[in-house]
């Protein structure tokens, strides 16, 4: 296993177990298995894990597991407050300290904000009086490092990196979201500041493995440089060394020995110029059923109505290559579930992003057909009740 330094010069494994994806027998998590899993990645080095209060039964199966094998002090531990359902400090410090009976421990090593998306948000949290209270929690220990994860544009990334001191960050990063949410742009952001970032979707949830065209599948195949798409997404990540941990969403010893071999052999700055160029190979056979020809350049940007034509633009185009479920979802935690809401609907119609697009693409027209798309019932009612309750 190797390891990055946090911002203390803490060793983190480059490594990190994803505790969201536990199989499950029935409707609870396989214990067993997930302990058989998890233990075997410690033991050959892991030392971050990744669980959130939201995760049905995540945060207590990992409490079990560390507790019952005497190793909680080998690991950092990950977890997030799910900022969203509280309303005052209060509110806040009840959740944590569920949390911390969950976990079956005394303190959190990296606690995050969980899908803290735009500034306002996190001033509304401000307001709650929320700084003093991590303030408080650094001080006694029970908080040893601060960050949040993010859903959200690189422009709104960049303000929240500077809103606040963070220890750390999460964003979703990989080579098909390369200039998407946080993007490349924000990853080398947060690097210069000396703030690590750690990955979260490395795989987009398993769909750059399973879910490739197959044209993709071949030509990872035939390059004889990995032994599955896997490995090209991991070793895409690791090459570059602004990347801290990269989580994988492990359910498989099978799995869990795949990344451990990788996490061992990886080196930055390894990947070749044909290696670069089967990447951008395997974006193109994926990119076949973009429904819009956007590159995520911003240039668009930003939009006198607040739309988030990039994002907008990338679900829609998500919807046809993923799936329906994966495209709208994403939609909606970027555009709707955040305190200034970016519908592609708020489009007016002022043509301004058109004037400075290098594509020359017909943004109007195509806000307009992504709106029909993903702004379902669903979506609409979702988005009220963030305003009207002003969850955000």
């Amino acid at each position: 296993m190797q390891y990055r330094n946090d911002r203390k010069g803490n060793p983190l494994s480059i490594l990190g177990y994803g505790c969201m994806r536990f199989t499950k027998k029935g409707s609870e998590i396989d214990l067993d298995k997930a302990e058989q899993e998890v233990m075997y990645a410690i033991r050959h080095g892991v030392n971050y894990l990744d669980t959130a209060y939201v995760y049905p039964g995540s945060e207590e199966a990992v409490g079990k597991i560390l507790a019952k094998n005497h190793c909680r002090d080998e690991v950092n531990l990950a977890t997030k407050l799910p900022h969203y359902l509280i309303r005052s400090v209060e509110g806040a410090e009840k959740k944590f300290q569920e949390e911390l009976r969950r976990l079956q421990t005394d303190h959190i090593d990296y606690y995050l904000m969980h899908m803290l998306n735009d500034v306002k948000t996190w001033e509304r949290l401000c307001g709650l009086g929320m700084q003093e209270w991590i303030r408080q929690k650094k001080e006694s220990g029970q908080i040893r490092n601060i960050g949040f994860s993010y859903h959200g544009n690189s422009g709104n990334f960049r303000s929240l990196l500077d809103a606040y001191d963070w220890d750390f960050c999460q964003i979703q990063y990989n080579y098909l979201d390369e200039h998407s949410q946080a993007g490349r742009e924000g990853l080398v952001y947060a690097s210069e500041k000396g703030i690590p970032v750690v990955i979260m979707e490395p795989l987009r949830g398993g769909r750059l493995v399973n879910l490739l065209p197959s044209g993709a599948k071949e030509r990872i195949a035939q390059s004889g440089k990995f032994a599955s798409p896997a490995e090209l997404g991991f070793r895409w990540l690791w090459n570059q060394p602004e990347v801290t941990v990269v989580l994988s969403g492990m359910n498989s010893m099978e799995m869990v020995e795949e990344n451990l071999r990788i996490a061992d052999e990886v080196r930055v700055g390894e990947f070749t110029e044909e290696q670069f160029a089967l990447v951008e190979q395997v974006r193109q056979e994926i990119n076949r059923d973009m429904k819009v020809g956007c590159t995520g350049c911003g240039y668009c940007m930003p939009c006198p109505n607040k739309v988030d034509i990039p994002m907008a633009f990338h679900c829609y185009n998500l919807k046809y290559a993923e799936g329906k479920k994966s495209g709208m979802w994403e939609y909606l935690q970027s555009t709707a579930m955040r305190r200034e809401t970016s519908s592609a609907s708020q489009c007016v119609g002022c043509g301004k992003c058109e004037k400075h697009c290098p594509q020359s693409l017909p943004i109007r027209e195509k806000l307009k057909e992504a709106a029909r798309e993903l702004e379902t019932p669903k979506y609409r009612a979702i988005k009220w009740a963030v305003k009207t309750f002003r969850i955000y």
